[in-house]
C-alpha cells in the first residue's frame, strides 16, 4: 500500500485521530503536514505534525508508518528525528507516533531506545484492532487498512451508519474509498458502492443520505468507472487542500476538477509540501502549462 499518503490523509481529514492516539493532546488541535529534507543525510521523515497554535506546550509529532519488516527502522527513526532537531534548531517539545503492522515484524532491536520509546513515542499496532469491537470511527478506520476482506462491508457499513450529517457521511465514504483504493488497487468504484448496498434504491439504515447515495449511484453509472474516480479524487484532494491551504477559490477548485487522473495523483504527492495557497497557484500554472 502507498502508506505515506493514505496516513497523510487519514490524519488531516481526522485530526482528532490524534488525540486517540496520544491522549495528551487536545482533540482540538490541528496541525500543518509536512515532509522535510534533513540535510547532507538523504534521510526524509514520513511525516512532521506541526501545531498551528502558539502554544509551545504543544509538541511537534514525529509520525511514521511501517507495514513490513525493516531491521533498521527504530535505529532510523530516531536519527532521523534527531538529526531533524538539530538542524532545525527546534525548542519546541516533541513526541512520536509510530503506525506499525504488527508486533511480530522485525523493525530491530529497540533496546537502545527503550527510554524514549516509553516516555515520548507512542506505538499503536494495527493488528491489535482486530479483536476490538465498539471502536471509535477514527479506529475503524485504521482497522479498516488490516481488517480480512470478509469483514470490510460490515466494519465500513458500521462507520457510515455513524454519520451524523451528509458532510460527515461523504467524508468517511471518501477516506474508507481511499483506504481500499490502496488495499485492493483493482476494485472498482461500482464495487465499492456495491460493497456497502450504495447502489440500493433505499439504504433504511442510512435513510437520511438517501441522496448522497443516489448522487454516488448515479455517478457511477451515467460518468462511467474512470470519471467516478476522477471526481472523487478530486473532491478529496479539494477537501485536503481547503485544510492546508485555507479555502479554495471557486476558480480553483474548477482548475482542481479539470485537472487528468494523472495530474490529480501527482497534485496529491506535491501537496504534502504546500504552504499556503501560492504554492497551488504555482503548481497549477506548471501542470496546465504542458
Amino acid at each position: 500500500m502507498k502508506t505515506d499518503k493514505l496516513f497523510y490523509t487519514l490524519f488531516l481529514s481526522q485530526p482528532s485521530l490524534i488525540h486517540e492516539l496520544i491522549p495528551t493532546i487536545p482533540a482540538d488541535c490541528e496541525f500543518s503536514y509536512s515532509s522535510p529534507v534533513i540535510k547532507d543525510t538523504e534521510f526524509r521523515l514520513d511525516g512532521l505534525l506541526t501545531p498551528l497554535s502558539e502554544d509551545p506546550n504543544l509538541p511537534l509529532i514525529f509520525l511514521e508508518a511501517q507495514m513490513q519488516r525493516d531491521s533498521d527502522f527504530y535505529g532510523r527513526y530516531f536519527a532521523e528525528l534527531f538529526l531533524y532537531l538539530y538542524q532545525y534548531k527546534i525548542k519546541r517539545s516533541w513526541r512520536g507516533l509510530l503506525i506499525l503492522k504488527n508486533r511480530n515484524d522485525d523493525l530491530g532491536s529497540d533496546i537502545p531506545y527503550q527510554g524514549l520509546l516509553n516516555a515520548n513515542v507512542a506505538q499503536l499496532y494495527l493488528e491489535d484492532l482486530l479483536s476490538l469491537q465498539n471502536l471509535t470511527p477514527n479506529l475503524a478506520l485504521l482497522k479498516l487498512i488490516v481488517v480480512p476482506k470478509s469483514e470490510v462491508p460490515s466494519l465500513g457499513k458500521s462507520i457510515l451508519g455513524g454519520a451524523e450529517s451528509e458532510e460527515e457521511f461523504q467524508r468517511r465514504f471518501s477516506l474508507i474509498e481511499a483506504i481500499l483504493k490502496s488495499k485492493l488497487p483493482q476494485l472498482s468504484i461500482e464495487e465499492v458502492l456495491a460493497m456497502f448496498d450504495l447502489k440500493t434504491a433505499k439504504m433504511p439504515e442510512l435513510g437520511a443520505y438517501d441522496a448522497l447515495v443516489k448522487y454516488w449511484q448515479d455517478k457511477a453509472k451515467e460518468e462511467g468507472r474512470q470519471e467516478g474516480l476522477h471526481d472523487g479524487e478530486a473532491e478529496l484532494l479539494i477537501r485536503l487542500l481547503n485544510r492546508r491551504c485555507g479555502n479554495l477559490s471557486d476558480e480553483l477548485q474548477a482548475k482542481v476538477r479539470s485537472l487528468s487522473i494523472d495530474q490529480l495523483e501527482s497534485l496529491g504527492e506535491s501537496l504534502l509540501d504546500f504552504q499556503d495557497i501560492s504554492d497551488l497557484d504555482n503548481w497549477l500554472k506548471n501542470a496546465c502549462s504542458f
